[in-house]
């Protein structure tokens, strides 16, 4: 039998599920079976012919149609069967490949995402998609989404086990970030330099480490943000703040979106807004654990770009270089840069978060328009002196409860749930879309 008749014929099959999820996820394995066979009757991406990569298309649009309709009808019983009636904190990689389990075929393995990874970003079959889908469902179910915010906010197990090192060394170098304790502040310097400390999977990795150390650390007052100094040929002896996100990377399939795209929103970058959750917490404790948050600093020398420029957007404080800039080229990259649509319009207001997020527009510091993400533009010699002067004010004793009181009144939880539901599945969906795959092909 031809695959094209193969497909009709599978096309035409009755998916009836019914209110039972343990029967409708045993037909749903069934049927995505079936449309996983078809697949692997095709020759790799690659080598598949123009009709061939339609047939492929069309198999993952049913696949992906019939996922959609079993967790509109189940996305809360898994979410309850994987964390027992939210009971367990869980993160958001352990969710992913758990519920890979639960139900076989909703979303991609583990060793299905590690064979993909070996690949070309246009080479894959885009089974993260898949991951998008189940994140969207579960982040449009307010009590689930709001236990998976919270649990994510908890510490890290690495960071836990370098928290007596850090304390007792003031001192913890990771492979992108190092992390030094000097009066009050815990400054963390990105040192992936040889890519202008542009981010990949280790840099959220080794950030998020840092982030939870400075949280942890009872006798740090401040966090600090500052690029390291380059080894690049073009930017040779400066510092950098950011470039933003691995264009190479990204071409090169290395580019996460659990580990990356959904973690460096929902782990580091909403520590930074919202503190850490003790350990001990209950799973249904709101807090607010005033003394696991922090106030945020960060120096920008040179540049920060994308990336660089959503992490700006949740710090209490940012001082610039004279000559330095700040832009977020997402659209001209082709994917959603993380939750900054949310917070750079409450920052800079409409018509400027479109210039910018739209048109590229950049920020320089000194311009009138760039107090809106600036706060002080200093001389570049005069960088260390401001720190030291701004950590100080930052470690008034009133700082945490009203940057806290800010937060929640800015940004409140159930807001940032409303962006994220959304985000995970378009986000997902740009990081296969052809125009990112055609431009990430002549990434520097």
């Amino acid at each position: 039998m031809k695959l094209d008749d193969t497909l009709q014929e599978w096309r035409a099959r009755d998916l009836a599920f019914s209110r039972d999820p343990k029967h409708d996820s045993l037909l749903l394995a069934d049927f995505l079976a079936a449309g996983e066979g078809i697949l692997a009757a095709l020759p790799t991406k690659q080598d598949r012919s123009a009709a061939e990569l339609e047939l492929a298309s069309n198999v993952h649009g049913l696949s992906r149609d019939a996922r959609r309709l079993f967790l509109s009808l189940h996305a809360e019983w898994l979410y309850d069967l994987l964390t027992c009636q939210c009971s367990l904190p869980k993160r958001i990689a352990e969710l992913a490949y758990e519920a890979a389990g639960a139900c076989p075929g909703l979303v991609p393995t583990r060793a299905q995402i590690e064979q993909e990874s070996k690949l070309p970003q246009k080479y894959k079959e885009a089974r993260e998609i898949d991951q998008g889908l189940l994140f969207q469902s579960w982040l449009a179910i307010p009590r689930v989404a709001l236990h998976l915010m919270r649990s994510m906010l908890l510490p890290t197990a690495r960071a836990l086990g370098l928290l007596e090192r850090f304390e007792k060394d003031g001192v913890i170098e990771l492979d992108t970030v190092v992390l030094c304790h000097r009066d009050n502040a815990g400054h963390i310097t990105f040192h992936n330099t040889a890519c202008l400390n542009a981010e990949d999977n280790l840099f959220v990795e080794d950030l998020e480490t840092a982030v939870d150390l400075v949280l942890l650390s009872q006798s740090i007052k401040v966090g600090v943000m500052r690029g390291g100094i380059m080894t690049h040929p073009r930017y040779a002896g400066h510092r950098v703040f950011s470039a933003g996100i691995n264009l190479k990377h990204l071409n090169g399939g290395k580019i996460s979106f659990v580990d990356f795209l959904l973690r460096r929103e929902f782990g580091f970058i909403n520590k930074l807004l919202r503190g850490l959750r003790p350990v001990h917490a209950a799973a249904s404790d709101r807090g607010p654990f005033l003394d696991f948050q922090k106030p945020w600093l960060a120096a920008v020398d040179t540049f920060a770009i994308g990336g660089g420029a959503q992490l700006l957007l949740a710090f209490d404080r940012v001082l610039a270089a004279e000559g330095s800039y700040v832009t977020l080229p997402a659209a001209q990259e082709g994917i959603v840069p993380g939750f900054s649509n949310l917070r750079l319009t409450r920052a800079v207001g409409a018509r400027m978060a479109r210039q910018i997020l739209l048109f590229g527009r950049k920020l320089w510091a000194g311009e009138v328009d760039a107090r809106f993400v600036i706060d002080e533009v200093v001389n570049a010699a005069s960088m260390e002196e401001a720190i030291a002067r701004n950590v100080a004010d930052l470690s008034a004793p009133a700082v945490i409860a009203n940057r806290h009181m800010l937060n929640i009144s800015e940004e409140p939880i159930e807001t940032t749930i409303h962006y994220a539901a959304d985000f995970a599945f378009v986000q997902a969906i740009r990081l296969y879309s052809e125009d990112v795959l055609n431009k990430t092909r002549f990434a520097r």
